[in-house]
């Protein structure tokens, strides 16, 4: 059955903390789509990850770099899995209808902003309906996370 964890940024924004679950998720030897909402979101993405620390490495890539089933991580604004990925992260915060094909769905939102906490309840409560395992994880003040029973 798929997990489905919200992740509720506070202060950090996505840019600097999706690399960190990336690596993690990595270095586990999984396979990642990432769903970003815009052509220039995925390019802010892409740039993010080759950059954010001098001295990581995450291999990953988009639809204009092709070979996705080469690529590890793979960078999207559609709903695919080219890559035959274990997790989906979506940033964009879309429902997600089509699960079965991951073990995980990350789905991240800006805590601090209204709109989003209201969307990302409403996905919570699609998700819960269809009686899936949900975690909620809050970003605490230094930027690591802490998972909320809820």
């Amino acid at each position: 059955m798929t997990e489905i964890s919200f992740y509720q940024l506070r202060g950090t924004p996505l840019e600097r903390a999706l690399p960190k679950l990336v690596e993690k998720i990595y270095a586990h030897q999984k396979r990642v789509v990432i769903l970003a909402d815009s052509e220039e979101r995925l390019a802010e993405l892409n740039t993010v990850l080759w950059t954010y620390s001098p001295g990581a490495f995450l291999p990953h890539g988009t639809k204009s770099d092709g070979n996705p089933e080469d690529q590890p991580i793979w960078l999207t604004t559609e709903l695919e899995n080219p890559n035959q990925s274990n997790i989906l992260i979506v940033t964009d915060e879309s429902v997600i209808d089509e699960i079965q094909q991951y073990e995980k769905i990350l789905d991240f939102f800006n805590g601090l902003d209204a709109d989003s906490l209201q969307k990302a309840r409403s996905r919570w409560i699609h998700y819960k309906k269809q009686n899936l395992k949900l975690t909620y994880w809050e970003q605490t003040e230094s930027g690591s996370w802490e998972n909320k029973l809820i």
